[in-house]
């Protein structure tokens, strides 16, 4: 099963950042092989803190025949299309599409995964791998990608921490959990 992460803080794209992850869900779809699972939609703090507006976000989780390093080169490519910009390392954006994990493939080993997980805060921002690490070393630490992930694969368990999204979920304080609020909006279903 692949995982993608979506996200959008601007509106300038497709409309509002609803809009613009809608029009990425349709873009990335056909990437499946079968049956495509989309998370509701989700209002979320910019993270860090005070970078930007509000996140709204979602989650895919389907089945495809493309290897990782396919999958990614075609979600920065569905970000190229809607024009996002790289200038500030998690700054303002209008479309933001992570590979969260593909199975249970842990790229590029173990250690360079472990490595980029337990990375300082401080340094994560500062820094960026050079190549594909699976899962996203972040993913255990990210209320906004984890609360739309259990809608669409709660019980995909990360390879190397042996947790579900669920219980990596259930690990973050409250607070964060309680800051992923679920949009109900009509325009905003996944």
């Amino acid at each position: 099963m692949t995982l993608i992460a979506l996200g959008s803080n601007d509106g300038s794209f497709q409309g509002d950042a609803a809009a613009n992850i809608a029009w990425a869900v349709s873009r990335i779809a056909p990437l499946a092989q079968g049956p495509v699972s989309v998370s509701p939609f989700y209002a979320t703090p910019a993270y860090p803190t005070g970078s930007g507006p509000d996140f709204v976000n979602a989650a895919m989780a389907f089945v495809t025949g493309m290897d990782a390093v396919a999958i990614l080169e075609t979600l920065h490519g569905i970000e190229a299309e809607a024009g996002r910009s790289r200038a500030v390392r998690w700054g303002q954006r209008n479309l933001d599409l992570d590979l969260i994990a593909v199975a249970d493939q842990v790229l590029p080993d173990a250690t360079t995964q472990d490595h980029w997980r337990g990375l300082p805060q401080d340094l994560q921002a500062a820094t960026a791998p050079d190549r594909l690490i699976l899962p996203h070393p972040r993913v255990q630490d990210r209320s906004f990608v984890l609360v739309p992930l259990a809608d669409v694969a709660p019980g995909w368990r990360h390879p190397l921490l042996g947790l579900s999204v669920v219980q990596m979920l259930d690990r973050l304080p409250e607070a964060d959990r309680a800051g992923v609020v679920r949009l109900t909006d009509s325009s905003a279903k996944g």
